[in-house]
């Protein structure tokens, strides 16, 4: 019988890779604490002795998991009342070390990407997987592996403009935004953010947001002008430049911001409402 210390010990190596892994391919804790799961199921049963690359195994199951999940999900996704949005993964054991390693706008973007190509550039961009690694766990070979991961990252690069700002001029940034929605300040929100800023709400249907995104600065800033203010009694504790807003030890809001290219102003604004993404922020 096999040492289930020594098999749990190989997987605790990996398993924040996978962890991080599964969620930047779904975009949920969740979903990506099942995948996590579902390869531990896998590995505990496996014959050892024919792994040759622990590392490797791990992040094969890891990733078909996660794209059987996403390819389920999309229907549910694309019915979704107003915009989906990513939850922000937040470091429960140390909020101030940062949120997202990678950002909701570029999970956002990620959204748009079949899920070939958003597992082929979430394993060459964030994490360095060569083509002929990336092509053994999609079963692809290496030249459609590297069309995948060139297609991909033309669609990212074409829908995100790079920010020039470092995560502590984005947290400055962010906390004059906030500060400015829930004081119902138009000319601070004028001040603060981008003419061709775009403002996305989730509400999942069960929370009252706007249904669709909402660009441009006098309209954003005229909206949350008049709805920040509501939130305005509600405790404010900050994960790089995410902001939750609580009340009663319940998150009730998340908000986060992208900077535009000068690193100056918000270009893009996530508000996540949703009870259900909410909980495991707290």
């Amino acid at each position: 019988m096999r040492n289930v210390d020594d098999v749990f010990g190989v997987f605790g190596e990996h398993r924040n890779l996978l962890f991080t892994l599964a969620y930047d391919v779904l975009g949920s804790v969740a979903d990506a604490e099942d995948v996590v799961r579902d390869t531990w199921l896998r590995w505990s049963r496996v014959d050892r002795a024919e792994v040759v690359c622990p590392r490797a195994y791990l992040v094969h199951i890891a990733v078909r998991r996660s794209l059987d999940r996403l390819r389920a999900l999309r229907t549910a996704r694309e019915s979704h009342v107003g915009p989906w949005l990513p939850e922000p993964l937040v470091n429960a054991e140390d909020p101030e070390s940062g949120a997202d390693r990678i950002s909701r706008g570029l999970l956002v973007v990620l959204e748009t990407l079949s899920p070939p190509e958003r597992a082929a550039f979430v394993l060459g961009e964030a994490f360095g997987f060569e083509h002929a690694e990336i092509a053994r766990i999609l079963n692809r070979t290496p030249a459609a592996a590297r069309q995948l991961t060139h297609r991909a990252r033309a669609h990212v690069q074409a829908a995100r403009p790079r920010s020039a700002a470092d995560p502590g001029q984005a947290r400055r940034a962010a906390e004059r935004f906030v500060a400015a929605a829930l004081g119902g300040s138009l000319a601070e929100l004028l001040d603060v953010l981008a003419p061709d800023v775009t403002l996305w709400n989730d509400g999942g249907g069960q929370v009252r947001v706007a249904l669709r995104p909402v660009r441009g600065a006098e309209k954003v800033a005229r909206l949350l002008s008049r709805i920040g203010p509501r939130l305005a009694g509600c405790e404010r504790r900050w994960a790089g430049a995410t902001c939750l807003l609580m009340a009663g030890g319940e998150v009730r809001a998340a908000l986060t911001v992208e900077l535009d290219a000068s690193g100056t102003r918000i270009l893009e604004a996530y508000g996540l409402a949703h009870p259900d993404k909410l909980p495991q922020l707290r």
